[in-house]
Parts: structure tokens; sequence; C-alpha cells
């Protein structure tokens, strides 16, 4: 019996980035990105997803949807991706922080745009897992750390940058205190039913934030 030939996984990310330009039109009044920078969606188009989902949802890797990586976890559907790292305005000498690793997909995107990534896991495998898979594409300057990301990185900070790939009902003040002056962090707040992307934006005299638009995320482990 014939082996059954691969995705086309190329191809298929090509397609995702038609349908996340369509998503970010289509919500442009509420994110304020109608048009994701050429820059995000080049990242989109290159980084590959299918290494950074189980085997079972593979072929599946380049729907606009968030896929299972185990552990009651989930990869972020890639429009979601795609705009949270466009509200980030990313600068190529950034260096940022991110709480909620899973198996690093997003990590990868920003590794992609920024000179250097701390990525936070607090489940044991799926930082194991990521650690695995950069290597292995050649991503270099993405580092895995396994920790609560509650607590954020204090021993790399500040960040010109903070992107929280997990919910909880308030955003941490350790990772805002983590965060430069002049810094942005985008987080989804709000209780496990009714959550919206926070935007903070981190000024000289305080913090600034912003609504973007309703999501749903996987809970963070808040301690008490």
């Amino acid at each position: 019996m014939k082996k059954s030939e691969e995705p086309p996984f190329s191809e298929l990310r090509r397609e995702m980035i038609l349908v996340i330009a369509a998503h970010a039109m289509a919500s442009g009044d509420l994110t304020g990105r109608p048009i994701l920078s050429d820059t995000i969606m080049t990242a989109m188009l290159n980084v590959q997803r299918h290494h950074f989902v189980p085997a079972d949802v593979r072929q599946i890797a380049y729907d606009d949807s968030p896929l299972p990586i185990g552990h009651g976890k989930t990869i972020s559907q890639p429009f979601i991706v795609a705009l949270m790292t466009d509200l980030l305005d990313l600068e190529k000498t950034d260096r940022v922080l991110e709480i909620g690793c899973g198996l690093g997909y997003q990590a990868a995107v920003l590794g992609y745009l920024v000179r250097e990534v701390h990525t936070v896991e607090i489940i044991e495998e799926l930082a194991e897992g990521a650690r695995e898979i950069m290597p292995r594409l050649g991503i270099d300057n993405v580092h895995v750390h396994l920790g609560n990301g509650e607590f954020g990185l204090s021993e790399h900070a500040p960040y010109d940058k903070v992107i929280v790939s997990t919910s909880a009902d308030r955003i941490p003040q350790a990772l805002i205190d983590q965060l430069k002056p002049g810094g942005r962090l985008i987080m989804p707040v709000g209780p496990e039913d009714n959550q919206n992307l926070a935007l903070v934006q981190r000024g000289t005299s305080g913090t600034y934030t912003d609504s973007i638009l309703p999501v749903r995320f996987s809970r963070m482990i808040i301690s008490h």
C-alpha cells in the first residue's frame, strides 16, 4: 500500500495568511488593526506551525483555530497570534518576555522578529517539548524557562515587550514591573467566560490599558 503524502504545508501556510488577512479586516473596527504589518505576516508565513502541534492534529495545523497540545492546553488561533504580535509594535532590537509557552509557536513567531525571547511555561512536559523543537528548527534566540508565569522572569528583566498567552482575572503586577517604560504588554484578562484582550502601555507617569476584543484562552495558574 502506498504511503499517503504529507499535506502541502507551504501551500497551507499561504492559505492561512489569506484567512488571517480577511479576519483582520473584518475585526478592524474593534482592534484598530484592519491590516497587519508585512513583517508580522512574513513571520506567520515562515514559521512552521505544524512542528508545534501533536502528530494527530498536524494535518489541520494551518486551520485558523486553536488546537489541543495536551495537558488541557491549546495552541492559539493563528489570527490571534498575528494580532497580539502586531499590537506589540515590535522592534528588531527588542527583548520580549512571553508567559505561557506551550510548545513554543508564539515564541517562535516572536523569535523571527526580535533579538531575544524569554518564554515561561509551568508544565514541564510542554517546556521540554518546546526546548526540543527550537534547536531542531534552527531557532537559537528563544529561551524556554520552567516556572510560574505569574511572577514573570525577573532575572532577565526589564523587557521591551511582554506577551501573555494565557488568561487571568487580573494582570500580575510582576509583569508590569518587569516592563520597561515605553513598553507594551498584551494579555487576555477576565473570568473564563468573559475575557478581553488587554493592551497595556507603560508610560513615565503610569500605565494605560485598552480593551481590544473578546477572546478565549486557557487559564494561568495564579497563587493565592
